[in-house]
């Protein structure tokens, strides 16, 4: 099952409150986003730790073939 932009945001959201959170579908299907995540939490992190805690916040909506959200090309960083 598809996922809209906007629930993509609210998982993240709720894990980030305070971040600038940019959701793209890519492909117009549901299944293939970027988002980009620029939060303060993320100071000090390496973009893996980062990135970690971003898909945490998913809670398994990536897991395995049967999960809701198929792609998602992420990119995080702190603030400038």
């Amino acid at each position: 099952m598809a996922m809209e932009a906007h629930d993509i945001e609210a998982l993240i959201r709720a894990a980030f409150p305070e971040a600038k959170i940019t959701i793209t579908d890519l492909a117009g299907d549901g299944n293939h986003y970027s988002a980009e995540v620029i939060d303060e939490s993320f100071r000090g992190q390496n973009r893996v730790q980062q990135q970690r805690a971003v898909y945490a916040a998913l809670k398994g909506k990536m897991d395995g073939p049967a999960g809701a959200l198929h792609a998602l090309a992420l990119t995080t960083k702190a603030p400038a």
